[in-house]
């Protein structure tokens, strides 16, 4: 029997954010970019990009996001950049990303690492979303924006996320109008 996309949409109220991180390696504790969108009513109501020092000195992804261990050299670590991300995730009824499982293994890995307590938040996965609730396959991100209109610079944290919002927001009014 098949389920009914409802069941793969959080029907939780309230402000959501939306997380894409970027990594240097293999490693879930690696992060080196994450972007963050707060919405609120239905409203993006805060963007936030933050470059962050990995904790090993390699960079094997460099070749899909385009940020090297140069450019990283000043940037705070995640203990130091928790402060700037961590207000931004209050109040949320829950957290979205595209491949939900990846993201969240990041967060909690550099949470862990850092000695930080992760955030007790419900995952949402876009990925889900795109397939049962807006019937889109493939659902990889940069199809789902083709196939949404969305604008998407691929692996830019920022516009990840800024997908995956939009993508929660456009599955919302799909089961609403189902």
């Amino acid at each position: 029997m098949a389920r009914s996309a409802s069941s793969f949409i959080d029907p939780v109220p309230g402000p959501f954010v939306a997380i894409d991180f970027e990594t240097a390696d293999h490693y879930p504790d690696s992060a080196c970019a994450v972007g963050l969108i707060r919405v609120e009513g239905g409203r993006v109501v805060r963007r936030v990009r933050q470059f962050i020092r990995p904790p090993r000195d390699v960079m094997i992804f460099t070749h899909i996001h385009g940020i090297t261990l140069d450019y990283l050299e000043d940037k705070p670590d995640f203990e130091q950049a928790w402060p700037v991300l961590e207000p931004i995730l209050e109040g949320a009824a829950f957290i979205a990303a595209h491949n939900a499982g990846f993201d969240r293994s990041v967060l909690h890995a550099c949470c862990d690492a850092a000695g930080l307590d992760r955030p007790e938040l419900p995952w949402v996965c876009t990925v889900r979303q795109a397939r049962n609730a807006l019937g889109i396959y493939p659902a990889n991100l940069a199809n789902v924006c083709r196939v949404m209109g969305l604008k998407l610079n691929h692996h830019e944290a920022l516009s990840d996320a800024e997908a995956c919002a939009r993508i929660v927001m456009a599955a919302r009014v799909a089961m609403r109008t189902a």
